[in-house]
């Protein structure tokens, strides 16, 4: 599987994030062509080698010119991205990316999405910093993105429209909410709100870096020299090996005795669509011998607050336990496979350098359902015709 790590040796901005891709091997004429197709004038792309504590780096500059003062609200960029010819995969990510920067910007300023405004030279920055992000990931054919702890400054103050701001600033603070982020003792913003939104839109957590087999490496710069680490982002592009991995994820419990039971599948239904990894029922007997339900939920921190909303307007429980476990699992991905039912996706495992196809039960409910056949004989032929691709 492809992958794209980022590394926040000294946080993450939208530029520093250009400038590793383009470090990496894009070429920046290719990139400016790609983010021609939102139909912006009045700006340039300008990279530049500068070092860092030694490390060669490329310093993206956004070059604004000829800009009227008007805002852009957030449904404006929206159908910006829309009407452009920019592929279906990037609109999709770069709106996703603009609208964790919205929801915080809401939330700290007591507004909603709708109201929310970008200044018309950020809002063209912003832009093609998080559009051109999202080229970058689309030209190296990126799967999923995975990154370190985020690297945020503490202490100090930045410059905006609304005054000074504390570092972090509150945008980067509430986009951060629920991901693995590091506060340092540096007195400087090395996490921006755009650079804070990438991260939180496209990784899908934390990963040890030493699984990836590595195709390229990039390292984007940020603007100034920092005294104690080197200003940089270093992106990793690679794939993911398969072999054993490990990852955090959040427990989530409650024990119920108080609730009609069928409200229960409702729940569970609720919580599998809002991204679930796992929500199940266990029998408990509480206290005065009262039988009851165990509630378990399992999700990445990134979901933990989506969820405990769902847990607490929906159930009676009034309080729930939550704890970090580490899990090991084998590498597994979802590939089309030739069957003589035609194209089916299967859930690709690996185990010591063997891959094993193993059927999807929506696929395989699809298949009974469309050859009227019993699930069960689905099953048993496709387990088969799995076996015998992995003997040729």
């Amino acid at each position: 599987m492809k992958i794209c790590y980022f590394d926040t040796i000294g946080g993450i901005s939208g530029d520093m994030t250009l400038g590793a891709f383009v470090s990496a091997g894009f070429r920046l004429d290719d990139l400016a062509e790609e983010l021609n197709k939102l139909g912006l004038d009045g700006f340039e792309l300008e990279a530049n080698h500068v070092e860092r504590n030694g490390i060669v780096a490329t310093k993206i500059e956004v070059v604004i010119s000829n800009q009227p003062t008007y805002h852009r609200h957030y449904n404006d960029i929206v159908a910006l991205i829309e009407k452009s010819s920019l592929s279906p995969a990037v609109k999709d990510r770069s709106k996703t990316i603009f609208y964790e920067i919205a929801v915080a910007e809401a939330k700290v300023h007591n507004s909603t999405v709708e109201k929310i405004h970008f200044h018309e030279v950020g809002a063209v920055d912003s832009l093609v910093d998080i559009v051109g992000t999202a080229i970058c990931l689309e030209h190296f054919g990126i799967e999923t993105v995975y990154s370190s702890a985020v690297k945020v400054g503490n202490g100090g103050f930045v410059s905006s429209q609304h005054g000074l701001l504390p570092v972090p600033t509150p945008a980067t603070v509430e986009i951060l909410k629920g991901y693995p982020t590091v506060l340092t003792d540096i007195p400087a913003e090395l996490a921006t709100p755009t650079g804070a939104a990438i991260i939180k839109a496209c990784s899908s957590g934390t990963l040890d870096v030493e699984r990836i087999r590595v195709s390229a490496v990039g390292y984007g710069a940020g603007s100034r020299e920092l005294e104690k680490i080197p200003n940089l982002l270093r992106v990793i592009v690679g794939e993911l090996q398969p072999a054993d991995e490990s990852d955090e994820i959040v427990s989530i419990e409650t024990n119920i005795d108080d609730m009609n039971p069928e409200l229960y599948p409702y729940v569970l239904e609720l919580l599998s669509s809002a991204g679930a990894r796992d929500a199940y029922l266990t029998p408990v007997v509480m206290k005065k011998g009262r039988p009851g339900m165990m509630l378990s939920v399992l999700t990445e921190r990134t979901n933990v607050d989506a969820l405990l909303k769902i847990v607490f307007r929906e159930t009676s429980t009034i309080g729930v336990r939550m704890q970090t476990l580490q899990r090991r699992k084998l590498a597994r991905s979802v590939k089309e496979v030739q069957t003589s039912f035609g194209s089916v996706r299967a859930k690709s495992v690996f185990n010591d350098g063997r891959e094993l196809l193993v059927p999807e039960f929506k696929e395989c409910r699809r298949i009974a359902r469309a050859r009227d056949l019993p699930l069960k004989d689905v099953y048993r032929i496709l387990e088969k015709e799995f076996t015998e691709m992995a003997k040729a």
